[in-house]
């Protein structure tokens, strides 16, 4: 399990998360739902060791990760999507691919096959520059970087926003299908409702920083779920 306990993360004198907790099971979505500003981002960023949080604690299969840096945390198994994509414009599909190798053993600096599998179009693409790639196919070479590195957890950060519905559909697809292979962690940031509730084995909204609802798949109540995500 990924279990974050009692996370406090201030941004100066802001405190943007208040003691939150949740959890994320292997082979299993963890949806974190919520307006703008309620701290789904920083969140994420805490756990990816993008952002120290002040008072909490974060552990992966039982090993309590400190505060770790974001070095630290990819080493431990834990692999981000940032909103935004952050994929290098100026190198190539290979190349943004490789970049994942930075927090491998070298006897795994390596492609799998799996990752054309699962992302056809990033092998006909593979020494096109990433900048000229569209938003969908930016945001399937940013999964597919994050899958370079083996990971155990899988952060992903609004990977719908701004992409064409049938990207959406693929993406959505890749989800499913890493789930159903039963070994990372999926933690969804997603605003599009109807993508997230699809895709969720557990839902957790916040609301100024702390879990507001939570349910599993079989016990989700959707017109109360979409009154939680609407405050």
């Amino acid at each position: 399990m990924l279990d974050v306990s009692d996370l406090t993360l201030r941004y100066g004198q802001s405190q943007i998360l208040h003691g939150l907790s949740l959890s994320a099971a292997p082979g299993e979505v963890t949806a974190v739902m919520g307006t703008n500003g309620v701290g789904k981002t920083s969140l994420l960023k805490a756990i990816a060791g993008r952002h120290p949080f002040r008072e909490g604690r974060i552990t992966l299969d039982g090993q309590d990760l400190g505060h770790p840096s974001a070095y630290t945390a990819a080493r431990a198994g834990i692999a981000y999507v940032p909103q935004g994509r952050e994929i290098f414009p100026l190198l190539t599909v290979q190349e943004n691919l490789e970049a994942g190798y930075a927090c491998l053993g070298r006897g795994d600096r390596g492609i799998p096959a799996r990752i054309f599998e699962l992302f056809p179009i990033l092998k006909d693409f593979l020494h096109r520059r990433g900048g000229d790639l569209s938003g969908g196919q930016q945001q399937q070479l940013a999964i597919a970087r994050a899958l370079i590195t083996r990971p155990k957890v899988l952060l992903l950060d609004e990977p719908t926003e701004g992409i064409q519905p049938n990207i959406i559909q693929q993406i959505g697809d890749v989800i499913e299908t890493l789930r159903e292979e039963g070994e990372i962690r999926i933690v969804l940031v997603e605003q599009y409702f109807d993508f997230a509730v699809r895709l969720a084995d557990r839902v957790f909204v916040l609301t100024r920083g702390e879990v507001s609802y939570r349910a599993e798949k079989d016990t989700l109540d959707r017109e109360r779920l979409l009154e939680a995500v609407s405050i």
